[in-house]
């Protein structure tokens, strides 16, 4: 099963540094680890994030494991959202 959450990033066929959000889908069997992105909520108090984000959004950097590379991207969410969001979709072994 995946999960569907908004990634922003960076959009380089253009000169200047512009942002742009998309959908991502990911396999929470590959994510390694989660962190807070400082660096984004001091881009969007600057005004250089897509128009319509809330002032008051964090963001979330989220590692996964792609064999001997890792792949990191920065989502819109606190970190302890994007954790349940991603910890809803393990399935759950009943004991009965």
């Amino acid at each position: 099963m995946v999960v569907k959450l908004v990634e922003i990033y960076q959009d380089r066929n253009f000169t200047e540094r512009q942002y742009k959000l998309r959908e991502v889908f990911i396999n929470p069997e590959h994510v390694v680890c989660l962190r807070e992105e400082p660096r984004f909520k001091t881009l969007l108090q600057e005004g250089l994030l897509p128009e319509g984000i809330d002032a008051r959004q964090d963001f979330t950097r989220v590692y996964m494991n792609r064999g001997q590379a890792g792949l990191d991207i920065v989502v819109v969410g606190k970190p302890h959202l994007i954790e349940d969001k991603i910890d809803k979709t393990k399935k759950q072994i009943l004991k009965g």
